[in-house]
């Protein structure tokens, strides 16, 4: 085994977009050269909780992800990493590394939390390489009819049927979530 660490590679969020076949949210993570793409399936939620933070949109109330991170922050940790560590029978499993004072703590998390975390506190995200020598895809940018770039899983049938929620503006996602209902939130992590 190699250094720990060693095994783990840097990765940033390159955007949120929906499958067009089941229109789940799916977060991209790629490398630092743009070369290693990570598709991870989050529900709805997280994909909200993910673009929020990102778009810097400010709520009225705190959400949950906006709450843990007041909590780790007034009990003197701070989050420094989240890391997409396995993938079982199609389940990624993420930690969260938090420290507090001397200690390194971490946390079993859903990678969809540990990434709304992770972009709320300029967390590092890391994946190991076992997870993506299971799971990495290549994404192409596709121009999209009305000329803004949009990611796509290359040789998909319908590279143009998904929706990039990173190109969404603050207004349109009032406008998501003042029409969600209680059932959107029901899928299977």
């Amino acid at each position: 085994m190699s250094e720990e660490g060693s095994d783990e590679i840097e990765m940033f969020v390159a955007g949120l977009v929906l499958d067009p076949a089941s229109n789940a949210p799916i977060v991209i993570l790629k490398d630092v050269s743009g070369e290693t793409c990570l598709p991870i399936w989050i529900g709805l939620a997280e994909a909200t909780a993910i673009a929020s933070a990102l778009k810097q949109v400010d709520l009225a109330r705190p959400m949950t992800h906006d709450l843990l991170c007041d909590v780790v922050e007034e009990l003197g940790g701070r989050v420094i990493k989240v890391i997409v560590a396995e993938l079982h029978e199609n389940t990624f499993i993420a930690n969260i590394e938090i420290v507090v004072g001397d200690l390194v703590k971490i946390m079993d998390a859903r990678p969809s939390d540990a990434i709304a975390l992770a972009v709320r506190t300029n967390a590092q995200i890391v994946v190991k390489s076992a997870v993506l020598e299971q799971a990495q895809v290549t994404m192409v940018a596709v121009n999209t009819e009305d000329g803004e770039e949009e990611y796509a899983i290359a040789g998909s049938d319908d590279d143009r049927g998904k929706k990039n929620f990173a190109n969404i503006d603050k207004e349109k996602w009032a406008e998501i979530l003042a029409e969600m209902d209680p059932d959107d939130f029901k899928y299977k992590m």
